[in-house]
């Protein structure tokens, strides 16, 4: 039976490509109708067919607080009543560079001397990228399979035949040569990275790794990966950029990085990404890091960026509202709710008999239907993710809205309270139950 979501799908794939504005939203790997999200409140979203669901997305992060927070709404209306846009400095961008280099701090550590606010974070990454080839003066770029940077060309890049060879391009549309600065190696494979700066040392410009990867389904660096990676990147006169633009102030007031500094993992990154949550829901991102690398930026140094919405007003105020609300106690009560989450769905699917693995990373995790966690993206797509579209619809039909992706994490707020979190655990021994009957499709 056809409801509002069917009608406004058929609707939108007439006057927009796919239907969509972002692919993940098309239910690609899942099937069926995208639910038309109407409005949001707390923990829950209503569709426009007038369903509402527990949600495990909180717009892949940006909702730390839960949705419309009634102070970050006032905050972005009384911006609104002074202007929706100005194309010069304001007050409130200064403020929130301020606190987001406050923010990222443990101890004596803190890596972000200058910030530059943009809209996206892949304008985050893509800036860092160019800031970092124009401060080595070097071409080369080394990221991870799996590893999700935005869309710009050069982060689009597939693996070459070997570990030292050059990329190949990832997506139709983007050159051969620009693909072919980028070389693509395994996650957590320091012997690869090693390999990889012996041959190409002096003309790498920057490594490139998401803090924690959660865009291939959560996997966390093994233990001192991270910190290896600025070790060699340092001594081979690279730079080391650490995308958080997920992670950042979602698992920890200072980001991943944070939550490593704390564990006794130290290192410093030399640029540092943000997006999502630094925005409280509002297009706004951010990068930030050594003083003397940020200001190649123009107008100081000789790396061009620039944006008319950059340290948007409205945007700001989202922003600032959010991150001074992220207190401890905010933090909390999402890594209880999401190990109560957690929990309950590794010993759903253990019940039912599904092979699976619940892998973290902080208060991010995400179900992998394999024996263990994975810790490569060939190990991340080495599972049965044909049990994942039931038991996605199952949750759905019980009313609890998850990623529509089997590679993406689940995403818990402060606002999940004992009656969201209940609809969840409810719906779990069903889910498990659906994904343990799913048949594998023919080939």
């Amino acid at each position: 039976m056809s409801d509002r979501n069917d009608e406004l799908f058929a609707h939108a794939r007439e006057v927009i490509p796919g239907g969509v504005n972002s692919p993940v939203r098309a239910y690609g790997s899942v099937g069926g109708s995208p639910r038309f999200l109407a409005s949001a409140q707390g923990p829950y979203v209503t569709d426009a067919a007038g369903t509402s669901y527990v949600d495990l997305v909180a717009s892949w992060g940006p909702a730390l607080l839960g949705h419309a927070h009634p102070e970050v709404v006032r905050a972005v209306q009384e911006a609104a009543t002074r202007g929706l846009s100005f194309g010069a400095p304001t007050e409130g961008e200064v403020d929130l560079a301020a606190l987001i280099a406050e923010r990222v701090r443990v101890g004596d550590a803190a890596p972000i001397e200058r910030v530059r606010l943009v809209s996206t974070g892949t304008e985050s990454t893509m800036t860092a990228i160019r800031l970092a080839r124009g401060f080595t003066g070097r071409d080369l770029l080394v990221k991870f399979a799996g590893h999700y940077h935005g869309h710009s060309d050069g982060l689009l890049a597939a693996a070459g035949s070997g570990v030292a060879t050059l990329a190949l391009p990832g997506s139709a549309g983007v050159p051969a040569p620009i693909a072919a600065q980028t070389l693509v190696i395994d996650y957590n494979d320091l012997d690869q990275v090693r390999e990889v700066f012996a041959v190409h040392g002096d003309r790498i410009a920057a490594v490139i790794v998401e803090a924690a990867a959660a865009n291939m389904g959560v996997v966390a660096p093994d233990p001192g990966f991270n910190a290896a990676l600025a070790d060699i990147a340092h001594a081979h006169g690279a730079l080391l950029i650490l995308d958080e633009v997920l992670t950042g102030f979602r698992v920890h007031p200072a980001g991943y990085w944070g939550l490593q500094q704390e564990a006794g993992e130290r290192y410093t990154p030399d640029l540092v990404t943000f997006g999502k949550v630094v925005g409280g829901g509002m297009p706004l991102a951010a990068l930030g890091g050594r003083a003397d690398v940020m200001d190649h930026l123009a107008p100081v140094g000789p790396v061009y960026q620039a944006g008319t919405l950059s340290g948007n007003p409205l945007s700001v105020a989202a922003g600032l509202a959010t991150l001074r609300r992220a207190t401890p106690d905010v933090y909390a009560r999402v890594d209880a709710a999401a190990s109560a989450v957690a929990t309950a769905l590794s010993g759903a699917l253990e019940i039912a008999g599904v092979t699976h693995a619940v892998p973290r990373a902080g208060n991010l995790f995400g179900v992998v239907f394999a024996p263990e966690a994975p810790r490569t993206y060939a190990g991340a797509t080495a599972q049965e993710a044909w049990r994942y579209r039931p038991f996605f619809h199952a949750m759905l039909d019980a009313g609890v809205s998850l990623p529509p992706s089997v590679f993406e994490a689940w995403f818990l707020t402060a606002a999940h309270d004992d009656d969201a979190l209940s609809r969840v655990l409810e719906a779990l021994p069903i889910a498990a139950r659906a994904a343990a009957a799913a048949e594998r499709p023919e080939a």
